[in-house]
């Protein structure tokens, strides 16, 4: 599903214009990347939690050339599942 798609179902479930179901999906948006990279998150309950996580320096190879190179340490977005969205995903699969 993309964002559009996502705004589209939203505005045909709800009750709200499409502008405003573009705007509410634009802020939630915004204000869990905002908590990211502040470093505080987001988690919701039976959903899940985004935080950042920090990654150290480490010795990587270029696969295309074989050649190693230093990666720098970095933080980056993580996502971890709740047990609720686990439990339904891996029941859908069975």
């Amino acid at each position: 599903m993309k964002k559009t798609d996502l705004i589209s179902s939203i505005f045909d479930s709800c009750n709200i214009s499409k502008s405003d179901a573009k705007n509410s999906v634009e802020v939630i948006l915004q204000k869990i990347t905002d908590s990211i990279v502040s470093g505080d998150g987001v988690e919701v309950r039976g959903f899940g939690a985004f935080n950042k996580k920090h990654r150290k320096a480490r010795q990587g190879i270029n696969p295309k050339t074989g050649q190693k190179t230093q990666v720098e340490e970095k933080s980056v977005p993580s996502f971890k599942a709740g047990k609720s969205l686990k439990d339904l995903v891996n029941k859908s699969s069975d």
